[in-house]
């Protein structure tokens, strides 16, 4: 059985990061969602728990923790308010592309502000006309001297207008994937703009907006990896990216699931609690089975991203295509036994259903995912 269960270390990371979203995200998630407040004093706290570096090296400041334990604390808070912990997630993948494959320059010059999340990070790949076919971005870099003159817009960038770093992809050569290259982009630079903030369906207390650049000088030094590399450094980052956005899904499907419970039992129709009729039952126990099926399924791939593994990179996508239809599918009946009051925002169960749709489209669609997974099993 060991070899199925968490770690001494992993319960801690699990308990510590169950205790911050007790303390500090659950209470004031709806106003967020509500009022559209991006919390980032909240932010910040949970980057004094290391939050904002999980997967940085110790070498540059970071917790140094494996794919797992990041899995572990997104879920976690995602119980709480799945908007914020993917956020933070987000900030995370960026943070630690700089750091495994920035030179120390760069890597001096952003990660620590970057991991006390004084300045937070955005991932910039996805562009208005290259969505799931990213590596047909047009966003182009020119070299001038010792500078890379940036041109082209992304959208539905998180912390888009708000963040103070972007770590963006653009195209330096050829067309298509080897003609990519990763640039890290300050809020300041000279001819950074930004769209109005998206309205969006749910994920309300992070801000959206297209990011354009308008022959942005931005120096050399600010690449991270080599000319031609950007495009497998995007994809490396959305392995991990994908876990913790299936994460979110089950902690936020957990949470529902937990509400549903106690509903249940408390909710009386017909004379009884319906949480005694077999009907009622059945739907709670495909709940159950179907979200830790899911669970488990993330908790491997998440092992296989940190260990490297030859098949990491289609497990972590049938991880994510299971975790995110799952988490909207739990939540859905979560909401059908709520019944009238599930459509209200009295109750977090709406909240969680609009936040988690959105799962199955971003870090790759899961029509995107199938491929992935076919293709890597039609290769071998």
């Amino acid at each position: 059985m060991h070899q199925f269960e968490l770690t001494e270390d992993q319960l801690q990371i699990q308990e510590m990061a169950r205790k911050f979203t007790a303390d500090a995200i659950t209470p004031f998630a709806a106003e967020w969602d509500e009022k559209h407040i991006f919390p980032r004093d909240t932010i910040r706290e949970a980057a004094e728990l290391g939050f904002g570096a999980i997967y940085v090296s110790e070498e540059s400041g970071g917790i140094g923790l494996g794919r797992l334990d990041a899995a572990l604390i997104m879920e976690a808070m995602a119980y709480g308010c799945p908007s914020t912990s993917a956020f933070i997630s987000i900030h995370n993948m960026a943070s630690w592309m700089i750091d495994r494959f920035g030179s120390d320059e760069v890597k001096h010059k952003y990660l620590p502000a970057m991991i006390a999340m004084e300045k937070i990070g955005s991932y910039c790949l996805t562009e208005p006309s290259s969505g799931s076919d990213a590596a047909a971005l047009k966003t182009k870099a020119v070299l001038d001297g010792d500078h890379y003159v940036v041109s082209g817009s992304k959208a539905f960038i998180s912390g888009g207008g708000e963040n103070e770093v972007y770590v963006t992809m653009v195209r330096t050569g050829e067309d298509g994937p080897k003609g990519i290259t990763c640039l890290v982009i300050d809020k300041d630079m000279p001819g950074v703009s930004f769209g109005a903030q998206e309205k969006k369906l749910g994920w309300h207390s992070q801000p959206t907006a297209q990011v354009n650049f308008d022959e942005v000088r931005v120096p050399v030094a600010n690449r991270v990896g080599g000319e031609g590399e950007g495009f497998r450094i995007a994809m490396m980052g959305l392995d991990g990216g994908r876990l913790n956005i299936g994460a979110c899904s089950l902690g936020g499907a957990q949470r529902c699931l937990d509400e549903a419970v106690a509903y249940t039992k408390e909710r009386k129709q017909f004379g009884q609690a319906i949480a005694d009729f077999q009907a009622t039952q059945f739907t709670l126990a495909d709940m159950e089975t179907e979200l830790q099926a899911a669970r488990y399924l993330l908790y491997v791939a998440a092992a296989k991203v940190t260990a490297n593994a030859p098949d990491k990179t289609r497990f972590a996508a049938m991880a994510k295509r299971l975790a995110t239809d799952t988490g909207s599918s739990v939540v859905d009946r979560a909401l059908q036994l709520h019944g009238g009051y599930g459509y209200l925002m009295d109750y977090p169960i709406e909240r969680f259903w609009r936040d988690l749709r959105v799962h199955s489209i971003l870090e790759g669609t899961n029509q995107v995912m199938r491929v992935i997974v076919s293709r890597d099993m039609l290769r071998q």
